[in-house]
């Protein structure tokens, strides 16, 4: 008798993942946080742009600022000859991807800038060669260059939605691998919890660690250990088919794409296996807007918004968030009752 395959309720068809769309109708949002002066902004989600993104003449952005191009536009990119990923058709979405040069124009990277035009201060910036310390309570450490890294574990590509904690969306087919193959690879001791990512400190190539001093750079985050080896946790090397831009989170990031998108650290230089729960960035700025989980949870809202919808930034649409940003099924056993802050 032949096996039964039963899909699983958030994996669609390739037929429904619909083609780059336009980017329109964007509204400027305003996400300064007034705290005695301190400068501090909304952890991921700074000041944006009402409508399609371009440069002062009206063009797209390049390609060393964001915003496409080719392969060979990425000399020495980390696992360059790996592409072009196949797509993995079970991790499609029911809504049309963002459109990219509008993805590079529309972006975080505090490191740089708080605002939305990282594109501008990234020329100083160079992400390759790129070495990872991967260390901790685990049984292989190792310094990993990331070329290598990807030559052993290989990539994939991924259409999932990504949710930011103002409450915009976007949809973003990334490039690269699920975290459990390095957390595996890695050997984590039995007493090993939570990881901790430590994102790269240069303030001469990044001038927002030299500009923004009110911020204890540089970047860091923290999952539990049993998220690191969900099937949706990935490590994105590349998007729309190349590697990542500058302004995008060059050369690699953490995507978690049923938590708010702050949690998913760019650039990183060090990850650790460690036993207690790990600090992290926005966590310790301000506590009762970001929790260590932040799990995008549509019935908890920010203290100064609702998070029960969402804008889509290629159409302006309102929608319904969704519990887990609709990843429920695959995650909720993650967190039995009440899912955490």
């Amino acid at each position: 008798m032949p096996s039964i395959h039963i899909p699983r309720s958030w994996r669609l068809p390739e037929r429904l993942v619909t083609p780059e769309s336009v980017y329109l109708d964007r509204r400027r949002f305003l996400a300064s946080l007034g705290i005695a002066g301190s400068g501090i902004l909304l952890a991921g989600c700074a000041r944006g742009d009402g409508g399609a993104v371009e440069d002062e003449a009206g063009q797209a952005a390049s390609v060393t600022g964001g915003g496409g191009g080719s392969l060979a536009d990425y000399p020495g990119a980390p696992g360059i000859a790996l592409y072009p990923a196949a797509r993995s058709p079970g991790f499609a979405v029911d809504r049309p991807l963002t459109q990219e040069k509008n993805t590079a124009r529309y972006c975080n990277f505090y490191e740089f800038t708080s605002n939305k035009d990282v594109h501008r201060y990234v020329q100083d910036y160079k992400p390759y060669p790129w070495a990872v310390e991967v260390g901790g309570l685990c049984d292989n450490p190792k310094v990993w260059d990331l070329d290598a890294l990807l030559g052993q574990f290989g990539l994939e590509e991924r259409v999932y939605r990504h949710r930011c904690v103002e409450a915009w969306s976007m949809v973003v087919p990334w490039t690269g691998f699920a975290f459990a193959k390095l957390v595996r690879q890695s050997q984590p001791r039995n007493e090993a919890r939570y990881v901790r990512f430590t994102s790269v400190l240069r303030p001469d190539e990044l001038p927002g660690q030299k500009t923004q001093t009110w911020y204890e750079w540089p970047y860091y985050e923290g999952i539990r250990i049993d998220e690191a080896l969900n099937e949706l946790a990935f490590f994105t090397v590349g998007i729309y088919g190349h590697p990542l831009p500058k302004p995008n989170g060059a050369p690699w990031r953490l995507v978690l794409p049923w938590k708010y998108g702050y949690k998913g650290p760019k650039a990183v230089v060090r990850i650790e296996f460690v036993n207690e729960q790990p600090q992290t960035f926005w966590n310790d700025l301000q506590p009762g807007e970001y929790g260590f989980h932040s799990n995008v949870n549509p019935s908890r809202p920010h203290p100064r918004w609702s998070q029960a919808s969402e804008r889509v930034l290629d159409t302006g649409d309102r929608i319904p968030t969704q519990r887990y940003n609709g990843y429920e099924a695959q995650v909720a056993s993650l967190y039995p009752g009440e899912d955490p802050y």
